[in-house]
């Protein structure tokens, strides 16, 4: 088993060049499943410069997919200057042809790449509140052969069985949590795959849970077992669960953690299955720690957003290290932020969301909808809001106006994250919004180590360095 999981983080942070290094150089690469139908269709409208991605549609086993999505996507020398990019279809519980093939060849590539020219392990990251898209991007995912699912951001009660599922290339269904109601979401590979396949390999399921008791409750029946569990702490970057009982905010507004938020490790390993520990566990000495423990390893997130082959664009992860570098970088956990109403992460950064100036300046709009929850209409039928979506619209949708507050888009933000931010038709460029994980002393002493900053091998062999 991998000592160094590395985090599946944002859209595209943890991109396949990323996952392909830590994999290479002994850890498990792990691939950001979010959004991959969008990565893979807005880096086709950018021309594929250097040919990767038709290199791994070329190797998709089902030619006709391939050629609907290249017909579809591929600009030749990629988009002009300010041309938006075209839009792809939103999740649904009805998702048509064409969404499903984009979903699944997404993921197949980003997964396809991360594994080209070597034979380490590598995973894909999803998150449970992204339901809609778990089957089709699963399927993709298994289909280039991954190694390992994670998931987070909920209970994913779910996932074993639908692997299982997915592995022969079965009808699967999953339920979908639906505001007033409860539906499920059917996945055929049958319908959608015009070749014939020899059954997948299934791949092993680690579930991101922040209490013991959550990881006790996967384990209470074969079909919700998984394999093994990323324990999560409250420093972890992104999402993290808002802390047990009456939620408390601190004078900077920030949600406050206290003993009973944290894992009782005694109680995870009494499972009986593997388990690593993440937040604040960037240093070789926190590794050793996390190992003496008695867990498996570790899951290391932002000590890898910031390595020379995160997806995050080179002018945003200089500006962190600058700031990281001066002593003055800062992390938030926003309790506002996620459209989920999950606390989220936020690093204080000039030109992002993260300041109050440029959130309020930017037109409040939903269009890629990744977040979108599903809810009952009087009439019965559903429909789908986002409390990021114009104030009017969700308010029109019964929805209530506090959920509204402070809530910022970030779909289009984390896709801007890695330069495929939209550009709109009236000129206006989507903003950023990075996260980073809480617990900073760890880049503080990788700075140290390599001031210049780091490649995904060097953070790899710096965090083994007392492993043994």
């Amino acid at each position: 088993m991998p000592v160094v999981i590395q985090g599946g983080m944002g859209v595209g942070v943890s991109s396949w060049q990323l996952a392909r290094a830590v994999s290479q150089a002994g850890g498990l690469g792990v691939v950001s499943g979010t959004a991959l139908d969008t990565v893979l269709a807005r880096r086709l409208q950018d021309g594929d410069p250097d040919g990767g991605l038709r290199r791994a549609i070329e190797a998709f086993p089902d030619p006709e997919i391939a050629a609907h999505v290249l017909h579809r996507y591929f600009v030749p020398g990629g988009r002009r200057p300010g041309q938006p990019y075209s839009p792809v279809p939103h999740l649904s519980l009805q998702p048509t042809k064409a969404a499903l093939e984009l979903a699944v060849l997404g993921n197949f590539v980003e997964v396809w790449l991360a594994k080209e020219g070597h034979d380490g392990p590598v995973g894909v990251n999803f998150l449970e509140k992204i339901q809609m898209a778990t089957p089709a991007a699963a399927y993709g995912a298994m289909l280039a052969g991954v190694d390992y699912v994670l998931m987070g951001a909920g209970i994913p009660v779910e996932i074993p069985r639908l692997l299982d599922l997915l592995a022969q290339h079965s009808a699967a269904t999953i339920a979908v949590h639906v505001e007033g109601s409860e539906a499920t979401l059917s996945f055929e590979p049958a319908l959608l795959m015009t070749t014939t396949l020899e059954p997948l390999k299934r791949p092993l399921f680690l579930a991101i849970v922040s209490a013991h008791v959550l990881a006790s409750y996967l384990c209470r029946e074969d079909s919700t077992r998984p394999d093994g569990f990323v324990i999560e702490g409250s420093t972890a970057g992104g999402h993290n669960a808002p802390p047990r009982g009456h939620v408390v905010l601190n004078d900077d507004g920030q949600p406050v953690y206290g003993p009973r938020d944290e894992a009782d490790l005694a109680k995870v390993a009494a499972t009986g299955l593997p388990f690593w520990l993440a937040g604040s566990y960037g240093t070789p000495a926190q590794v050793r720690a996390a190992l003496d423990a008695g867990a498996a390893g570790v899951q290391v997130g932002t000590l890898f957003a910031l390595s020379a082959e995160s997806g995050m664009t080179q002018d945003v992860r200089d500006e962190l290290l600058d700031q990281l570098r001066a002593g003055t970088l800062t992390v938030r956990t926003d309790p506002l932020a996620s459209p989920t109403g999950f606390p989220f992460k936020v690093a204080a950064l000039p030109g992002t969301l993260s300041d109050d100036a440029v959130y309020a300046e930017r037109p409040r709009l939903c269009d890629l909808g990744y977040l979108r929850v599903p809810y009952a209409r009087p009439d019965s039928s559903v429909g789908y809001r986002c409390p990021a979506e114009p104030t009017h619209m969700y308010l029109r949708k019964g929805g209530e106006l506090a959920d509204t507050v402070g809530r910022k888009c970030l779909c289009n933000s984390l896709t801007a994250n890695i330069g495929l931010g939209q550009t709109r038709k009236t000129g206006y460029v989507e903003a950023p919004l990075v996260t980073l994980g809480g617990g900073l002393d760890g880049l503080a002493e990788m700075l140290d180590h390599s001031p210049d900053g780091w490649s995904a091998a060097e953070a790899v062999g710096w965090l083994l360095s007392r492993a043994s």
